[in-house]
């Protein structure tokens, strides 16, 4: 199957790109080419720029005191167990703790790095990593892969507490939500969403056998998802095929 996600809002649209940068980093921090490690650097620096938004600090400390509220409710319940009641505000208190002590914006200790914004402020223009642009770039991606992992190891751990806060929010979010299966007729899909409750991601599941591409749009009121197929001339074009897919509505 094929997942899609939509967020309904732009934090969490931000949570998901995030999640998306440290997932690409974790594949390439573990290889040891050094083209792969120029491009976990490229990444770090990408996760820099997306949690340079002032307020994505303030939103994640938020959301994690909101969830512990919640979850505070539950204490006494009998259909809860404590057990697991408990070891999932730890996980809360641990990523707010850790999060709350970050001085600055994500990343904010790498800017001090001169060497690190020297690549930064020339990796977005093409070519502008070789050799004679930066020789001492150059001379680390010489050095063995387990020197080159154990940098980007220091440098990534700076970025650590906002990974494990949006990976712990989102992960909670997504099991906020049951599936459904539905049927697209003709490939088109409309859902009015309930009054007085907030959705905040769309899951997507469907078969890649039926060779069809989601266009999913949405906001409070109402979902509509299209479904399209890439023709020979390389476009997409709506399909009238009935589609078979499984959805997932997370608040």
């Amino acid at each position: 199957m094929i997942l899609y996600e939509y967020p309904f809002n732009e934090r969490i649209r931000t949570y998901l790109r995030i999640e998306h940068l440290f997932r690409r980093l974790a594949e390439l921090v573990a290889r040891d080419h050094p083209i792969d490690h120029h491009y976990a650097l490229s990444t770090i620096f990408e996760v820099m720029d997306v949690g340079a938004r002032a307020d994505l600090k303030s939103d994640l400390l938020k959301d994690l005191e909101k969830q512990r509220q919640i979850l505070h409710a539950y204490r006494g319940n009998p259909a809860i167990s404590e057990r697991a009641l408990d070891a999932i505000i730890g996980q809360l208190d641990n990523c707010y703790n850790s999060l709350s002590s970050v001085q600055g914006k994500a990343g904010h200790v790498l800017t001090e790095n001169d060497w690190l914004m020297s690549i930064r402020s020339r990796v977005g223009i093409p070519g502008g990593t070789c050799e004679f642009d930066l020789p001492a770039y150059y001379a680390w991606q010489q050095q063995s892969g387990e020197s080159r992992r154990a940098d980007l190891h220091r440098w990534a751990s700076t970025l650590a507490p906002m990974a494990e806060s949006v990976t712990l929010l989102m992960k909670m979010l997504r099991e906020s939500g049951a599936p459904q299966k539905v049927v697209a007729h003709a490939g088109q899909y409309q859902q009015n969403l309930p009054q007085g409750k907030t959705f905040q991601l769309l899951r997507l599941s469907i078969n890649p056998s039926l060779g069809v591409i989601p266009e999913i749009s949405g906001n409070r009121l109402m979902v509509s998802i299209r479904f399209m197929r890439q023709e020979a001339d390389n476009r997409l074009h709506a399909t009238s095929d009935d589609c078979n897919f499984e959805l997932t509505l997370c608040s």
